[in-house]
Parts: structure tokens; C-alpha cells; sequence
């Protein structure tokens, strides 16, 4: 292996110098060599050779020079250069106006002027060159001189403004202290780098944010002339529920004074001073609107009705506005309620109309056919029962032709006689029945005293029932009714001929009740009674409760004249009967107006009672609606006159109306709204003067035996005696009793 004596990694200058001192030691080697054989000349040979290949490697290592050198200048040059270009780019970047930052592809700060950072001179000396683009904006996030947002946190801006950086081309404003604001314009270089400018807009923002105000109150009064001008009431709330906006039209829908609509008032102080003027309608109640108030999360648009005052119809609707806030609008709609309410009652009316007009001609179709039944099952009766009684009066006539005693032709003639009455009494009832059916009948309404009914009555039917050893009672009464005197004397005389005829022993009682506006005319018979089964047959044409009873004893016409003429005078009649109990028939009648009360009666089946002074007035205080009218009955029928009220308000209220004291006050002790009969008795004593007073109650305890003594009330317990209500009465007005017996 050959092994060079010169190092190729050495310098060309080193290498050099190696070749000059081989030279000489082999020159030196030639010359001192007496080396016959030639060995000094290959050496020499050899030296000159080397000392060609030094001077060849002299003529490299000189060109070598000449070309560092050269490259040094060159650097050197580009150096300057680079330093000029540097230092004329710090110094065109410092004669910009606005802050400049140049960061690296690593996010790493480059270079920064001396305006960038100077609105936050707390943080500026910390803007050098190796500063982390994070760290960076971490550093503004906790610069005393950031004016962050309300509710927002430094984190927050930093996480907002790291969403942006992660865009290509960003500006935005950022606010400082002092109302001062910079915009920042951030762009991305080509290398991947970031610049970023700070500029300076606080002039720009100040002129903006006063045109902008110009603007919105511009906007304000448009929006508050148009507020004003529209018909709807309009309530405007901001997030935290202050009222910010409003128009008159509001106080006036809902009664709330001008005066007392404030910026900034609490949408809980105005629902509170609505109070209980409003109602909510449709199912909606307060307690849903005032969740929908307070609901944290999105509100979706609501719209109920309240009742506002008296009368006022208010549509309200709400929606929520996007800070949070929310609208309420009020709209009258009280003429389209009532409107769209009078359609429907009409659109009812004439429904009802319809319906009552079809049930007029089913009526009239019913009574079509009933008269034609009618007519048939006249011609039927007519062969029989008619032409029965025909046949035997003609034939008692003949009788009469074949020389008779005066005994025999005067018995003879009696019972031809009650045949032809049977005959005219079976035709006059058969017209009126036709008469009632035909529609042809008049009715003249009148008023027509009961007492004159009566008499006429027991004149009439008293010998046949003292004939038939029957008790025949007519309850004495002064009541005057309004009908037809006529018609309702028909009506009662077969009544009362029907109670006679099938009762055999016992009695028939004909009374009267009051039932408030009207009165019920009752009689009363201890007859046969009549079964369920036939109790709607016997208003019917020809029917009788004996088929084999004689046409003297009635062709079964009477209840159905009766039912026909009550049908015409609107007097509703009512059966009750028992088998073998007997029958109570009653028939409605209207009151005439100012018709005075019972005098002197009694109600249908009692056998006595009493009367106190008429002029008597008691107030009856008793919240039981069935209790009430019963004791308002009982004490009219003994000629007391009752002012009935439910409650203390009521009574009081009318007491003022009419102006008129009481005699005496009777009052249940336990009433409405958990009040008392004694404190009823003690606020209107109060009022209108001291008067006897009575206590009805069930309850048992000592303490309302002592609150009676102590107040001079009366207590009587229920169930109530009549005989302790009419001592009462009595020791008031200091009256004594009456007999009514008939």
C-alpha cells in the first residue's frame, strides 16, 4: 500500500511547505551520495519533479487565495448590503404610524416598532424579538389598559381572540381605558408568517358613536311617534325586567296613570299594581304568564286574553327579544268579543228558533193526529156509549106511551131525563175538546181571586160530596192569579168532580201553595188512586178508570179537556196518586203582579194554622237556597212579609235600597265566607236599628247558647218547629192566632 508523504486535508500553504523541505533533504541527499551506480541522479530526478509539483500546487493554493479573497469581498459587500436593507426596513417601519409586529412561521415575534403595544405601556417592554404569538396575546388579556366586556373574562378574550387568529385576514376594534379604542388588522405572509397593525380609531369611534347616537335618537323619536299613533298598548322590558319603552295607549288599556310608567321600574311593581283589576281568560292563569317572565331559557311568543275592569277584553302578546329582553302588547278587542258573541248567541237564537219552530209543527203534526185519533174514537164511542144513552132515553119515552101510573111515569121520566143530560153532557164536552183542538179558542187573561173561585166551587160540589159522605174541605185564600176566569174554573170543576167521583170514602181538600212568582192550586182526594201505568193515559180522549161505569158517570172527557185548556193558558198540570192513597192533581198559575200574600190559610193538606199581622216585615238571612224559599213559603202563608238574602252584603245592600226597617231578623247562624248569623244580626242592628231578632242552627255547643243570651237573640234549633217559628212571630208583633179551619 503506498502511503503519500503529504496530507490532502492539509492547506495548500502546509502542503507547500512539506514539498520544499522533501526537496532540500533530497538535494542534500544527491549531493552528498558518492553512490557510483546512479542513485544520486534518480534522486535528483526525483527533486526536480517534486519541486514542479510545489510550484504547480504554489500556482492552485495562489488561485485559491485569489478566490477567498474575492468571495470574502463579495460577502462582505452583501453583508453591508443586508445591514442597509435591515436598518432602512427598522427605519421604514418606525416612521409608520401605527404598531407593526412581524411573527415567524413558529409563532415566534420577529420584530415589533416602537409604536406597537404603546396603548398598553404596562406590557410594552415585554414585546421582544422570541416573544410566543400566545404569550403574547396572553399578555394584552391581562393589560390593566384592556376594557374587556361585561361579563366577560380575560380568558374569554383570550379565547375569542385566538378563534380569529386562527383566519388568514382579521381585523377588529378592540377597546381600551379611557374610551379609547385601536383597530387591529392581522394578515398572514407568504411564508406562513403573521403582521399585525395597530392603528389607532378613537377619533373615528367617538365621531361614529355620535352619529350613531344622532341616529338612534332619531330613531327613538320615530319609534316613539309611532308608538303613539298605533292603537295597541305597548309595554318594552329589557333583560333584567326594567321597563325601557312605553306609549299612553297602555296606561289606558290597562288603568294604570301616566305618571306612574318610569324608566327603569320592575315589571313585578306594575303586574302587582294591576292587582285584581284583571282576569285571565281561556284556561291561562297568572302564575303560567309570570313563569313565562321569569324563564331562563328561550321564551317562545305567548298570547292569552285578560278581562281588564268591568268589562274591557285585552289580548296580550309577548314575545322575547334577542338580549333577553321582551315586548308585551295589549290589544282591545271588546267590540270584536262582543261582536263575535252576539254572532254566536244569534247564530244559537236561531237555532233555538229552528228547534222550537220544529217542535211547534211536531206539536202540531202530534195534535193533527190526535185530533184525527180524536174523531175516530168519537165515531167509535158514538156507536156505543153516545147512541147507548139515546136508545135508552127513547125507549123510556116509548114507555111513557103505554099508560103508566104517575109513580111509575114520573121515575120513568127521571131516568129518560139523565139520559139525555148524559147525551148533552158527552156533546158539550166533545165540542169544547173540538174547539181546543182547532186552535179557534181565545183566551182573556185577567186577574181572578182564588177566594170567589173557591166559594163558587163549594157551592157547587159540597152537596154531592155531603152526598156521598165525603168531607169537603176548600182552604180559604184571598191570592189573586192572573188567567182566564173561565177556562180556570172549567179546568178546577173537573178536577174536583174526577176526586168526588172516584173517591169513596175519606175527603177531597182543595188548597193552594205559593212557589215564589206563581202558586200551585192543588186537589187533594183519598180516592182509588190511579196506577203508574195509566197516569198517562187518563189525560187521553174516552179513557176511564172503570170501562164499565155508565155514560151517566162520565164519558172520560173531563182530564182531557183539562190537560187541553191548561195546555192553552200555559198552566203546567202535575198527578200524583198512589193505589188505593189516592190522587193529588196541582196546576201552576202566575201570581197577578201586587196580588197580596195568604190571608187567613193555609197550605193544601193542613188542617189548621195561623195568621199574623199582615203588615208584619222579616228579614230572613239563610244561604241554603231550598231552606230559604221553604221558610219564605211557610211564613207568607201566615201573612208575613219576607225580604229573603243570602247573605249580610245582600241584605244590608237592599235594606238601603229599599229603605225600609224590618220588624224582626232571622238568620242562620252558620252563612257564607265563614260568617256568623250573630255578627249578621249585630252589623245591621247597627245600621238600621235594634229589632228582634232569631238564630235558626244545628249546632248544639254552649257557645252559641251564651252569644244568643248575651245578644237577646232567639235561638231555635233545626230541624226548625213551625210552632217555635210562629211564637216568635207572634211575641214580635204581639199577634194572636187565627183559626182557619174550613
Amino acid at each position: 500500500m503506498h502511503q503519500s508523504l503529504i496530507d490532502p486535508n492539509d492547506p495548500l500553504e502546509r502542503q507547500n511547505e512539506k514539498l520544499l523541505k522533501i526537496a532540500a533533504a533530497l538535494m542534500r541527499r544527491v549531493e552528498e551520495s558518492t553512490d557510483a551506480t546512479g542513485a544520486a541522479y534518480a534522486q535528483f530526478q526525483r527533486a526536480a519533479m517534486l519541486e514542479e509539483e510545489v510550484r504547480a500546487r504554489t500556482h492552485d493554493l495562489e488561485r485559491a487565495l485569489d478566490l477567498l479573497n474575492d468571495s470574502n469581498a463579495r460577502l462582505a459587500e452583501a453583508n453591508r448590503e443586508t445591514e442597509a436593507a435591515r436598518s432602512n426596513l427598522a427605519n421604514a417601519i418606525e416612521t409608520v404610524r401605527e404598531g407593526f409586529a412581524l411573527f415567524n412561521l413558529d409563532e415566534d415575534l420577529v420584530m415589533c416598532n416602537s409604536r406597537f403595544g404603546m396603548h398598553m405601556p404596562d406590557i410594552q417592554d415585554k414585546l421582544l424579538p422570541g416573544l410566543r404569538f400566545f404569550d403574547y396575546v396572553a399578555l394584552v388579556s391581562q393589560s390593566e389598559y384592556l376594557s374587556l366586556p361585561e361579563n366577560e373574562t380575560a380568558q374569554d378574550w383570550v379565547t375569542q381572540r385566538m378563534a380569529r387568529h386562527a383566519d388568514d385576514h382579521v381585523v377588529f376594534n378592540v377597546r381600551l381605558t379611557g374610551n379609547r379604542w385601536i383597530q387591529v388588522s392581522e394578515h398572514r405572509t407568504p411564508d406562513g408568517g403573521t403582521v399585525i397593525l395597530q392603528t389607532d380609531v378613537s377619533d373615528i369611534m367617538r365621531i361614529e358613536r355620535q352619529e350613531r347616537d344622532r341616529l338612534l335618537d332619531d330613531q327613538a323619536r320615530l319609534i316613539r311617534a309611532t308608538l303613539e299613533h298605533i292603537d295597541q298598548g305597548v309595554c318594552i322590558f329589557d333583560k333584567k325586567q326594567r321597563l325601557v319603552g312605553w306609549n299612553n295607549r297602555a296606561s289606558e288599556l290597562l288603568a294604570i296613570p301616566t305618571a306612574e310608567f318610569r324608566m327603569g321600574s320592575q315589571f313585578s311593581s306594575i303586574f302587582k299594581r294591576l292587582g285584581s283589576n284583571i282576569r285571565f281568560e281561556g284556561g291561562a292563569t297568572s302564575a303560567e304568564f309570570l313563569a313565562w317572565i321569569d324563564s331562563s331559557t328561550e321564551r317562545s311568543p305567548l298570547n292569552l286574553q285578560i278581562h281588564s275592569g268591568r268589562s274591557k277584553i285585552l289580548s296580550v302578546f309577548a314575545q322575547e327579544m334577542p338580549d333577553r329582553g321582551f315586548v308585551i302588547s295589549f290589544t282591545d278587542i271588546t267590540d270584536e268579543t262582543k261582536s263575535a258573541k252576539a254572532l254566536v248567541e244569534a247564530k244559537e237564537l236561531l237555532e233555538h228558533r229552528v228547534e222550537a219552530r220544529t217542535e211547534e209543527l211536531a206539536d202540531a203534526l202530534k195534535d193533527a193526529e190526535r185530533a184525527n185519533a180524536s174523531k175516530s174514537r168519537f165515531v167509535a164511542a158514538a156507536s156505543h156509549d153516545l147512541l147507548q144513552p139515546l136508545s135508552a132515553a127513547k125507549l123510556y119515552v116509548a114507555a111513557l106511551g103505554r099508560g103508566l101510573d104517575e109513580m111509575d111515569a114520573r121515575a120513568v121520566s127521571e131516568k129518560a131525563e139523565s139520559a139525555l143530560n148524559s147525551v148533552e153532557h158527552i156533546l158539550e164536552a166533545l165540542l169544547d175538546i173540538s174547539k181546543l183542538d182547532s186552535g179557534r179558542a181565545s183566551v182573556h187573561e185577567s186577574a181572578v181571586p182564588l177566594g170567589e173561585l173557591f166559594t163558587q166551587l163549594g157551592d157547587a160540589f159540597r152537596p154531592v160530596a155531603q152526598a156521598k159522605g165525603l168531607e169537603f174541605h176548600l182552604v180559604p185564600t184571598s191570592i189573586v192569579v192572573r188567567s182566564d176566569a173561565s177556562y180556570l174554573r172549567r179546568i178546577l170543576q173537573n178536577l174536583v168532580s174526577n176526586a168526588i167521583r172516584y173517591t169513596e170514602t175519606g175527603r177531597v181538600l182543595v188548597g193552594v201553595r205559593r212557589r215564589g212568582k206563581a202558586v200551585s192550586i192543588e186537589v187533594h182526594d183519598t180516592g182509588i188512586g190511579i196506577s203508574e201505568d195509566q197516569q198517562e193515559i187518563v189525560f187521553h180522549e174516552f179513557q176511564r178508570l172503570h170501562s164499565d161505569a155508565s155514560a151517566a158517570e162520565g164519558m172520560g172527557l173531563g182530564l182531557a179537556i183539562v190537560e187541553r185548556a191548561c195546555g192553552l193558558l200555559n198552566h203546567p198540570i202535575r198527578l200524583q196518586s198512589r193505589v188505593g192513597q189516592g190522587t193529588a192533581f196541582s196546576v201552576t198559575v202566575p201570581l197577578m203582579p201586587s196580588a197580596p200574600a195568604v190571608q187567613g190559610g193555609k197550605e193544601a193538606g193542613n188542617a189548621s194554622g195561623a195568621a199574623i199581622a199582615q203588615s208584619t216585615i222579616a228579614l230572613l238571612i239563610e244561604n241554603d237556597g231550598d231552606l230559604r224559599n221553604a221558610l219564605t213559603m211557610t211564613m207568607e202563608s201566615w201573612g208575613v212579609h219576607v225580604i229573603e238574602c243570602a247573605g249580610e252584603e245582600q241584605a244590608a245592600s237592599l235594606l238601603r235600597e229599599i229603605e225600609i226597617q224590618p220588624d224582626l231578623i232571622i238568620a242562620d247562624y252558620q252563612l257564607d265566607n265563614a260568617r256568623s248569623g250573630v255578627d249578621a244580626i249585630q252589623n245591621l242592628t247597627a245600621e238600621f236599628g235594634s229589632v228582634p231578632a232569631c238564630v235558626i242552627s244545628a249546632n248544639r255547643s254552649e257557645d252559641l247558647d251564651k252569644a244568643c243570651a248575651l245578644n237577646g237573640f232567639t235561638l231555635i234549633r233545626k230541624p226548625i218547629d213551625t210552632q217555635k217559628l210562629m211564637s216568635f212571630l207572634q211575641d214580635c208583633r204581639g199577634g194572636a192566632l187565627v183559626s182557619t179551619d174550613a
